[in-house]
């Protein structure tokens, strides 16, 4: 009978060694930065609300990093390793769920139903993207950067109580621009993925015409973000993060599918960093 939590061995040390292995901060970071964005577009930020939806956020992002360890390694075979036995995974998955079904709770007393409507959704991505929604090239594109874009507006609804157009424009911003990054993710895995029959855009397109998909979704966000600026339905200063943003993209085009997908990534971290402090230092009063 399975006991153990930890496949490395038994102890407080080890165990908890094994369950801190599955937080990843480079994909466990932006959604909560999203929330915490949401939020600030809100203007007054309560702290109470943000927190917890920012916990929910994690809760939700761990609940997947432990499903999709667990399909990989104990059900499709395809990693040499994994730190928790089956029984770990198993518990890890009750607990981080727990956690998000009480957060989801207090919101709707603190938020109401409208923000544990946007905020259910992400977990539902979570527990799905293995084995269910990893496999269709929409699906395993769109999961993480969907729930991302839920993280967001259910940042501004928890303090809001109802939608506006800046958190859904910049959600959708947000949506397109890291879709084109998971496309060129997906593409580290070209050769195996073709092997599997595991169909994402590049291995239903070619990994030359998934380049040409994922850098067109961006271009379109990036593009989209002017036209919102032009438009001052985003502050003006926006577009500081598109030109941010496009140097990265135009260096991370040239390189290899590994090293792009991580410049990518932390080129977001810049675009967010640049549009939090052009929300910060510019009232939305003076835009809408």
């Amino acid at each position: 009978m399975e006991l153990a939590l930890a496949r490395g061995g038994s102890g407080i040390a080890v165990t908890t060694r094994a369950y801190l292995s599955q937080v990843h901060p480079v994909f466990m970071l932006p959604p909560l930065a999203a929330s915490l964005f949401g939020a600030l577009l809100a203007g007054v930020v309560d702290p109470i609300s943000a927190t917890l939806h920012v916990v929910a956020m994690f809760s939700a992002v761990y609940t997947a990093h432990i499903k999709d360890g667990y399909v990989d390694f104990y059900v499709r075979d395809e990693d040499d390793d994994h730190p928790l036995t089956g029984r770990g995974c198993r518990l890890g998955l009750a607990v981080s769920t727990v956690v998000f079904t009480i957060c989801c709770g207090l919101l709707l007393t603190v938020a109401g139903w409208l923000a544990v409507a946007l905020t259910v959704p992400t977990w539902l991505i979570a527990y799905h993207h293995a084995p269910q929604l990893d496999t269709n090239p929409v699906t395993t594109t769109t999961g993480y950067p969907l729930g991302i874009a839920l993280a967001l507006l259910g940042g501004y609804v928890v303090q809001t109580g109802t939608f506006a157009g800046i958190p859904l424009g910049f959600a959708v911003v947000f949506l397109v621009l890291l879709s084109g990054i998971k496309v060129i993710d997906d593409a580290q895995d070209y050769d195996y993925d073709r092997s599997i029959a595991k169909r994402t855009v590049a291995v239903v397109v070619g990994p030359e015409r998934a380049y040409t998909v994922a850098y067109g979704l961006m271009a379109t966000a990036l593009l989209a973000v002017v036209a919102f600026a032009a438009l001052r339905i985003f502050p003006p200063a926006s577009v500081l993060a598109v030109v941010a943003f496009g140097a990265v993209a135009l260096t991370a085009r040239r390189a290899e599918p590994e090293l792009a997908t991580m410049l990518l990534i932390r080129g977001t971290y810049v675009f967010l960093a640049v549009l939090v402090a052009v929300v910060w230092f510019e009232p939305l009063s003076r835009i809408v």
